[in-house]
């Protein structure tokens, strides 16, 4: 296996993960990596009347920091764009939307630690047109 064949299975894994965590607080899973020309949504869920739009992070070690530091202004940026295309194109108007971001930390034979983040950043409506 590859370094790159690597990553990407932890990187399913701790979506995997995210996904099951989300599910036990109460989260509909609406939909999983989502692919467009602008990037990936990883998961996109409903937490009662909220759309929520969740980026998740699987890292083996906190040397990079912790979920906080996982999403930078770019990467904010463009799971904005990509919301917003999300919303379009399901004709989705009027709904409250957040952004939230789930960290997992640890190794594959390590249950993770689980970083569960809400409204990690803001995002006025306007932008999500």
């Amino acid at each position: 296996m590859t370094t790159l064949d690597f990553r990407r299975l932890f990187g399913q894994e701790g979506e995997s993960a995210a996904e099951q965590y989300l599910r036990h607080k109460g989260y509909q899973i609406v939909a999983r990596n989502l692919r467009s020309s602008v990037g990936e949504l990883d998961l996109v869920a409903e937490d009662g009347p909220v759309l929520v739009f969740v980026e998740v992070k699987a890292r083996r070690s906190d040397v990079f920091g912790g979920a906080i530091h996982a999403v930078h202004q770019r990467k904010q940026e463009k799971l904005i764009q990509l919301a917003a295309q999300y919303l379009a194109r399901h004709h989705i108007k009027d709904r409250l939307c957040r952004f939230d971001v789930v960290l997992l930390q640890g190794t594959d034979a390590v249950a993770p630690q689980i970083e569960h983040i809400q409204n990690a950043f803001e995002v006025s409506g306007d932008d999500l047109r």
